[in-house]
């Protein structure tokens, strides 16, 4: 799968992307905020990650930003399995912060899970020293369900406290504000 909103390409990672993923998702800024990323983060854990199998479930995309010259990575976004419900997630590399990349990255991600994937509900957190996070979620329709729960940080070595979010996808389709209804296009590949 593909999709292309104003400003972004989003589509599946292939190998060559390796030197390119580990620039943008290689900063310790961007590996303390996530659960999975180890720290150091090398060339050979970008090329591990692009190379595993996913399921027909799962939806991972590299975000490009198509502004300003050829497309560059700037992120990442996807949707896997978190403990028997769908999950999105989603990272930035810092130059591209406070831009609001991740919120038109995750509205076509949240789109593709409605309509394409057909999902009835999403989950998603963040740690609770990334109130970022928690502001991109609430303008992708997603609510806090009042759990804070401990989430192991690969990065920190430790656990430490999740805010979990949830969105039923039969609600209304936008977030906090006006700009929901972006147009994206999802392109399917054969």
């Amino acid at each position: 799968m593909f999709a292309v909103t104003e400003r972004l390409l989003l589509r599946p990672g292939w190998a060559e992307d390796a030197p390119a993923l580990t620039a943008a998702i290689a900063h310790e800024s961007v590996a303390m905020k996530l659960a999975r990323l180890p720290w150091p983060y090398t060339q050979s854990e970008a090329a591990f990650w692009l190379n595993l199998p996913r399921s027909d479930t799962e939806a991972n995309f590299l975000i490009f930003a198509r502004t300003m010259g050829a497309p560059r990575l700037i992120g990442g976004i996807g949707l896997h399995d978190q403990d028997g419900e769908t999950e999105i997630g989603y990272w930035l590399s810092p130059p591209y912060w406070g831009l609001g990349f991740a919120t038109e990255a995750g509205r076509a991600v949240v789109d593709i899970a409605r309509h394409t994937l057909r999902l009835e509900r999403l989950v998603s957190g963040h740690f609770a020293d990334n109130p970022a996070s928690g502001h991109v979620l609430r303008k992708l329709g997603f609510r806090p369900t009042g759990h804070v729960v401990p989430r192991h940080c690969t990065a920190r070595g430790q656990d430490v406290p999740c805010v979990l979010y949830a969105q039923d996808l039969g609600d209304s389709e936008g977030g906090e504000d006006d700009n929901a209804s972006m147009p994206v296009r999802t392109l399917l590949a054969a």
